[in-house]
């Protein structure tokens, strides 16, 4: 599985296939319904983005998607949920090959999401932060009726700077704790992370979501993180100050979020936990997969309504989850769907 804790301070290599996917194509990829794959795994709290944002936006017709297992090994996420172990569009059993099709000499991490170009096999981006943003932009000729605005753009320069610092202090904090490789190293990290999350404590404490009285993409990148951290990050990790349970603004801000479509009824809690204890296996040599903690909190009541907002703007909810996209039976907080 390889190894993960780190000499000294974590450091996430953050240069991404900088390639994107825009309406008028410059960089040679240009925005077509049913060319483009997008590639993930429920675990990864990166990959969730874009599962949260394609759906809220309504994008499953125009971009189809490919689910990767919960684990990995050194070289590559795998399609072993599949017939065969293949992916049933792509034809292929790893994500690498994808990466390889295009780029034979490719040594950085096999990485999701990724988007692939179809007809070709190969691997278009993975650049997570942009293709989030890039669906809210650049695919607005194929939003659903009532598609949310997610990026307002009197509200950009905000949602950045806000998205910024949960990225380094949040987002990547956590891992920070958790892959230290020195006391000195995991103490700053730790108190980084705190801070930050005592600040969104005090932001949320009086409004309901992050930038302005609407989701915005600020709230889709905290949730991710805010999903994993009693079931992994809390222990597995070491971020262990207080459950997220234990913070009253950010849990009840945590279900507010988890019980909007499109927001809950993506989290695999089964396959989350799965990918943590098992691919880690410095931190978790014995990979045994805790059972708990117990979900059916995460539907309880959270009270945000009363600071206002409208989750979807002058936008509607997105519609039940299409068929052979649903979380597995058992493995959220949700009941399964008849």
């Amino acid at each position: 599985m390889g190894s993960y804790v780190v000499s000294g301070d974590f450091t996430r290599d953050t240069n991404y296939i900088a390639t994107r996917i825009t309406a008028d194509g410059r960089d040679g990829y240009p925005v077509e319904a049913g060319r483009y794959r997008l590639v993930v795994a429920r675990a990864c709290p990166w990959a969730n983005r874009t599962i949260i944002v394609r759906r809220l936006l309504g994008l499953e017709d125009a971009i189809s998607i490919g689910f990767c297992g919960p684990t990995h090994d050194e070289r590559s996420w795998t399609f072993d949920l599949d017939p065969g172990g293949v992916d049933p569009v792509l034809k292929i059993p790893r994500l690498q090959d994808a990466y390889l099709k295009r780029f034979p000499d490719y040594d950085k991490g096999i990485t999701v999401p990724a988007i692939v170009d179809v007809s070709s096999g190969e691997v278009v981006t993975n650049d997570y932060p942009q293709i989030t943003l890039d669906f809210s932009t650049e695919w607005t000729a194929f939003h659903r009726d009532g598609a949310p605005d997610l990026y307002p753009e009197p509200l950009r320069a905000e949602i950045d700077e806000v998205a910024r610092r949960v990225y380094t202090e949040v987002n990547n904090g956590v891992y920070r704790c958790g892959f230290a490789g020195t006391q000195d190293a995991y103490n700053g990290a730790y108190d980084r992370l705190f801070t930050t999350l005592d600040w969104l404590s005090e932001r949320l404490a009086g409004q309901r979501y992050l930038v302005g009285d609407t989701i915005t993409e600020a709230d889709v990148r905290l949730f991710t993180t805010l999903a994993r951290f009693d079931p992994v990050y809390h222990g597995h990790f070491k971020c262990n100050r207080q459950k997220l349970a234990e913070m009253p603004v950010l849990w009840a801000y945590a279900r507010d979020l988890f019980q909007t479509p499109g927001f809950g009824d993506t989290i695999d809690f089964v396959q989350i936990k799965q990918h943590y204890y098992i691919v880690h296996a410095d931190l978790n040599p014995t990979r045994i997969v805790p059972r708990g903690p117990d979900l059916a909190n995460w539907l309880s009541p959270h009270g945000r309504e009363e600071l206002g907002g409208r989750p979807f703007g002058d936008g509607t909810p997105p519609g039940p989850t299409r068929r052979g996209e649903e979380v597995p039976a058992g493995h959220s907080a949700h009941p399964a769907r008849e």
